[in-house]
């Protein structure tokens, strides 16, 4: 479901003043040196009309990184495209779940809402503001954390919103209230609420938000995040993703993300000892889980009851259930 990466994510990262390149190049028709033969013999594939890529590099395509690369052949044609939601998202490096249907650019409120050939234009009367970075006009990652939170699942507003509060620490979720507030249309404030109240810059990956939001689901008490467990030697301490300090039980969101191009039985016993000094120094027990976890749901659930950890309020099984119709189709 994810890359690995900085963000150990669903997509790469971009630095603050730049966007994420294309990953694969593109180009226009008469860029081929011979266009028929080359689409006849399907040696490339269409990006968006006029915008062609190489068609072994496209097929080794994440995802979400041939959703970058839409957006990008987007920009090629409609170089003066204003860049929301996904769209923004995807070039700024924030989450990406899967490939998005379609690339979202903005226009005047005297405009018509529509979607063509793969392009959602959207209108309001205020629009998002936007800031040139690498040639493109891109949403502000303010607009981006709140206009997603506002129309997509808790789930994924929380790990927009909470990467967004990591990578700009001059934003705070007051900021990002301020902004919802702001926005003409009420359709989604309340929505995006529930995100806003929970977004937080401490977890590390796309993986950590999702697991916060499914815990609380799940019913299980709010953790403490990112907690040192200290031995007696100076320097001597180890990080926990999740920590309930009440029964003293840790969890780490890792699995396949952590160790998908790792010799396993190397990372297992790394894991293993880890778990053992921990012990050690008083923690309980360590819960592990990955992404196939979280995206069914029971898993991460005996997960953490295997540990000791007990529910203490109901599940909210709606949540639960709309978050794993959206994220089973990308398991792959």
């Amino acid at each position: 479901t994810a890359q690995r990466g900085d963000d150990r994510g669903m997509t790469s990262t971009a630095s603050a003043g730049d966007v994420l390149p294309s990953p694969v190049a593109l180009l226009r028709r008469d860029e081929l040196p011979h266009p028929e033969r080359a689409i006849r013999t399907r040696k490339v594939v269409s990006v968006r009309r006029g915008v062609y890529a190489d068609a072994d590099e496209w097929s080794r395509l994440a995802p979400w990184n041939r959703y970058l690369a839409r957006v990008h052949a987007t920009a090629l044609v409609l170089p003066e495209a204003r860049f929301v939601l996904e769209s923004a998202a995807a070039l700024r490096g924030l989450p990406i779940f899967g490939e998005p249907a379609d690339v979202h650019i903005t226009a005047t409120p005297l405009a018509t809402s529509r979607a063509v050939a793969g392009v959602r234009v959207h209108t309001a009367e205020r629009l998002p503001l936007v800031e040139e970075i690498g040639g493109m006009l891109v949403a502000r990652p303010a607009d981006i954390a709140v206009d997603i939170a506002r129309v997509r699942h808790h789930a994924v507003g929380l790990a927009v919103a909470g990467t967004v509060l990591r990578r700009h620490p001059e934003l705070t979720p007051a900021v990002l209230h301020e902004v919802n507030r702001l926005r003409v249309s009420s359709r989604g404030r309340r929505h995006a609420r529930w995100v806003l109240d929970r977004a937080s810059p401490v977890p590390e990956s796309t993986l950590e938000h999702v697991s916060l939001a499914v815990i609380e689901w799940l019913g299980f008490p709010a953790p403490e995040l990112q907690k040192w467990i200290c031995g007696r030697a100076p320097g001597d301490a180890d990080r926990l993703d999740f920590w309930w300090e009440y029964s003293r039980i840790g969890g780490e969101a890792d699995g396949d993300v952590k160790y998908s191009d790792t010799d396993a039985v190397t990372v297992l016993r790394a894991r293993r000892d880890r778990d053992a000094r921990l012990l050690a120094r008083g923690v309980a027990a360590t819960a592990h889980w990955g992404w196939h976890d979280v995206i069914e749901v029971a898993p991460l659930r005996a997960a953490l009851l295997a540990v000791g950890l007990q529910p203490s309020r109901p599940e909210d099984s709606a949540s639960l259930r709309s978050l794993t119709r959206l994220l089973t189709p990308l398991r792959r």
